[in-house]
């Protein structure tokens, strides 16, 4: 064997054999090699050549097989309304159309009030259901500039109420969803969208002119936060700076739009989130000259509440982490999805006739404010003469009565109306039965008398009326039962029983 092996090595025609195979090898090795080293030079080059993604190079998902998804209907109709948008805010749009999509604006408030709507800026801090809904009025009334600032992104629990959110837009900016949705409609509006949260250290920047340097200062801001300590730092900061803002208090767990009114703060009442911020917001020394956007609905029974959270999320502690920022609330507040919408068109429609200096009464504070100074003087003068008829000497006596006590008692508890005869005007508060014990003036503490009248002792009749109650019940021998028809004494049980359930709640 190893002669035959050694006999075939020593072939001249092996030896051939065997150089021209190793040769060959050799050559597509490095054929081979060469043609390697060529692909990496390509690929390295081909991808040296594609641009970094960005507005101008957009990259697009492929498919499971490697190729593009073809173009959709919706993605080239928002391209063509975004075109159309950033040409109409380069001016690249006829004032025809515009003025003919506004001409039902425009006629109604007039050409000169008009002319300063279109040129007005405003500011839209929080974009939930009632920020979401301003907007919209705004920008379709005929504001050209609008600023809009939140931190948070679209929900799929918040489209019950979001004025132009789609499922499309769950988890986007909640700014750039209402820029992107509103362009379509007045694609001549210049947005300015900033995705963050209000906050006092940013306010000169977040509330700054609109452009640089000497811009066009904001005619109006609009408070649409749902966090109090959030909101009172940008009601201070406006008030602070001489900035214009209107507040819109809490539409959670609200239900009747009738409710609704537009008022200083300092005349708010039986608002819960008003009532908190008016008075985080006379800590720092602001007790009036902000509107405030608010309902006089109450609790009740049966109505919506905040909804506490499950058991087991107090068990595992750091509640507060729940909640998307430090100090927000984690709890859910329930909303009729009606309701922002209603508050953030009254918004609206406050700020184009403050903007515009179109005639208008701010609600009912303002004309009511002096009938409560009056009714609380009248029950105040009302509390000394029976002390004195009692035989008290009524001198510094003080009552336990509040002028919010009144407005709460006269508009919510008896509906502004006098229950004798349901007349809405020269009302009154006035007790309803003699006290059983007689009218005793408190003089427990040295230096301080006061009366045992409680509100749950009180009716609103009209002030002729009143005198008439003070002469036949008060100061004579006649119950109410004997003085008044079934009918009256039947409607104050009730209102007086729907005033200790309404209690539990201020």
């Amino acid at each position: 064997m190893s002669t035959w092996f050694e006999r075939q090595l020593s072939s001249h025609q092996v030896q051939l054999t065997a150089t021209a195979l190793v040769s060959g090898i050799t050559v597509a090795g490095l054929i081979y090699g060469g043609q390697s080293i060529r692909r990496r030079v390509a690929t390295d080059q081909l991808k040296a050549s594609i641009p970094p993604l960005d507005e101008e190079h957009q990259g697009q998902r492929l498919t499971d097989f490697g190729g593009a998804f073809p173009i959709s209907s919706t993605a080239k109709e928002e391209e063509r309304v975004a075109a159309l948008a950033g040409r109409a805010q380069q001016g690249d749009y006829d004032d025809a159309l515009i003025d003919e999509q506004l001409t039902r604006t425009a006629s109604f408030l007039t050409k000169p009030r008009f002319q300063i709507l279109r040129s007005s800026f405003v500011i839209v801090v929080g974009l939930g259901g009632v920020g979401s809904h301003c907007t919209s009025a705004l920008a379709r009334s005929g504001v050209s500039h609008i600023r809009l600032i939140d931190f948070d992104q679209v929900t799929l629990s918040s489209l019950n109420r979001h004025a132009v959110a789609t499922l499309a837009d769950v988890g986007t900016p909640k700014v750039q969803c209402v820029r992107k949705r509103l362009e379509a409609v007045v694609p001549w509006v210049h947005w300015q969208c900033l995705n963050e949260v209000w906050r006092e250290d940013k306010g000169q920047r977040l509330l700054g002119a609109w452009g640089s340097g000497n811009g066009r200062r904001p005619d109006y801001v609009i408070d649409a936060i749902d966090n109090i300590d959030s909101k009172v730092e940008l009601l201070k900061y406006c008030h602070k700076n001489g900035i214009k803002v209107v507040s819109s208090m809490g539409a959670g767990c609200k239900s009747d739009p009738t409710s609704i009114f537009v008022a200083d703060i300092s005349a708010s009442i039986e608002d819960p989130l008003s009532r908190t911020t008016r008075r985080k917001l006379k800590l720092a020394g602001v007790s009036e000259g902000i509107p405030v956007v608010y309902s006089t609905e109450k609790p009740g029974p049966g109505k919506a509440q905040l909804l506490p959270l499950p058991e087991e999320e107090f068990l595992k502690g750091k509640v507060d982490e729940l909640s998307a920022l430090p100090d927000f609330r984690a709890r859910i507040l329930p909303v009729l999805g009606t309701m922002p919408a209603i508050f953030g068109y009254v918004v609206a429609n406050f700020v184009i006739l403050e903007i515009t200096g179109y005639p208008h009464e701010s609600g009912s504070g303002k004309g009511r404010e002096k009938m409560y100074d009056s009714i609380l003087s009248g029950l105040q003068g009302l509390e000394e003469r029976l002390a004195r008829d009692a035989g008290q000497d009524p001198l510094w006596l003080k009552i336990p009565v509040t002028k919010e006590d009144i407005a709460y008692l006269v508009e919510e508890t008896f509906r502004g109306k006098s229950v004798v005869s349901g007349l809405p005007t020269r009302l009154a508060l006035t007790r309803w039965r003699k006290p059983k014990d007689g009218y005793k003036v408190d003089q427990r503490w040295d230096g301080q008398k006061f009366s045992k009248v409680q509100l749950q002792d009180l009716v609103c009749m009209t002030k002729e009326e009143a005198a008439t109650h003070e002469k036949e019940v008060l100061k004579g021998e006649k119950p109410p039962e004997v003085f008044y028809d079934v009918d009256v004494v039947q409607l104050v049980d009730k209102r007086q029983r729907e005033e200790q359930q309404y209690r539990r709640y201020r």
